[in-house]
C-alpha cells in the first residue's frame, strides 16, 4: 500500500494547476496563428488578381493607301509570286511613296521618298560611270522596272541596298549634307511636289530604313519602281494580262553584299 505524504501531495496539486492555466494560453495562441493565415490567404487572391489585369490594346496601324497602279502591280506579284522567296519593295514613284512587303505578301510598312529631280523612266546610258557634278539636269532621274537590289557598300554610306548598281542608283536614308536641298523638310511636308530632289536614288527616312527595311531585307530584296511617264504595261509587260489574271483569281470578283562603288547619286 503506498502512502502519500502531505508534501507530495501539495506537489501534485500545484502541478494539475500548472498545466490547466497554461492550457488556454496554446489554444489562444493557436487559434490567433490560424486567423492570421487565413487573413494572409484571402490577402493573396487580391494581388494576384491585380498582377494578373491585362493591358490595354494597342489599335492596329492603319491600313497602307495604295494607288490603283500598285494595287495592279500587288495583285500580279501575289498571284504569280514573281518576287520568289525574297521580300520585296513597291516604289509608286507619281505618288511619291514606299510599301515594304514580306515575302509572303504581308504589309511592313510604307513611308515617303524622294525621287530623282527630273521625271523618267530610264536611266540615261553609262550614268553610273559619271561623278555627281558630271551629271546633267534631265540624266537625274529614277528608272522605272523590276530590280534585284541587293546590299553594298559606297562612298559616303556604310552600306546601302543597291538597286541598280550598274547605274548607281541605289535605296538609302536621306542624306541631309547639303541643308539648301531641305531634304528632310520635304520627306515631311504634305504634298509630293516636292519630293523630286535627287541625282537619282531613293532616298527614305532614316528610322523607317533602319528598323523596317534593315530589318525585313536581310541580303536582297526585288524592288519594283513604278514609272512617271510609260504606261505600267510597257514597264511590267505581264500586266498585259492583268485582266485575265484577276478574272482566274478565287480572291479578287547587281552584285552581292560588300560590292563598292565610287559614289550612289544621293
Amino acid at each position: 500500500m503506498v502512502k502519500f505524504s502531505l508534501g507530495m501531495l501539495v506537489s501534485a496539486a500545484l502541478a494539475a494547476a500548472a498545466l490547466t492555466a497554461s492550457g488556454p494560453v496554446y489554444a489562444s495562441s493557436a487559434k490567433s496563428a490560424k486567423a492570421a493565415s487565413a487573413k494572409s490567404a484571402k490577402a493573396k487572391p487580391k494581388k494576384a488578381q491585380a498582377k494578373a489585369k491585362p493591358a490595354p490594346l494597342a489599335e492596329p496601324p492603319p491600313p497602307p493607301v495604295l494607288s490603283e497602279a500598285s494595287q495592279r502591280v500587288v495583285r500580279w506579284i501575289t498571284m504569280t509570286h514573281d518576287n520568289g522567296k525574297l521580300p520585296y519593295i513597291v516604289i509608286d514613284k507619281p505618288n511619291a511613296n514606299l510599301t515594304l512587303f514580306d515575302a509572303d505578301g504581308n504589309v511592313l510598312g510604307q513611308a515617303p521618298v524622294l525621287l530623282g529631280i527630273t521625271l523618267g523612266d530610264d536611266s540615261t546610258p553609262g550614268i553610273g560611270g559619271k561623278s555627281l557634278s558630271e551629271m546633267g539636269p534631265a540624266e537625274k532621274t529614277t528608272p522605272a522596272g523590276r530590280f534585284v537590289a541587293k546590299y553594298g557598300s559606297a562612298d559616303g554610306h556604310k552600306k546601302v541596298l543597291w538597286v541598280d548598281y550598274a547605274d548607281a542608283v541605289a535605296l538609302h536614308p536621306v542624306v541631309t549634307t547639303n541643308k539648301k536641298e531641305r531634304r528632310l523638310q520635304r520627306l515631311n511636308s504634305p504634298t509630293i511636289d516636292d519630293n523630286r530632289i535627287s541625282f537619282g536614288c531613293i532616298n527614305v527616312p532614316t528610322k523607317f530604313y533602319a528598323k523596317a527595311i534593315s530589318s525585313a531585307v536581310k541580303k536582297s530584296a526585288v524592288v519594283y519602281i513604278l514609272p512617271d511617264k510609260k504606261p505600267l504595261e510597257k514597264v511590267f509587260p505581264a500586266l498585259y494580262a492583268d485582266a485575265y489574271l484577276t478574272a482566274a483569281s478565287p480572291s479578287e470578283s547587281s552584285p552581292g553584299s560588300g560590292a563598292s562603288h565610287e559614289a550612289a547619286s544621293p
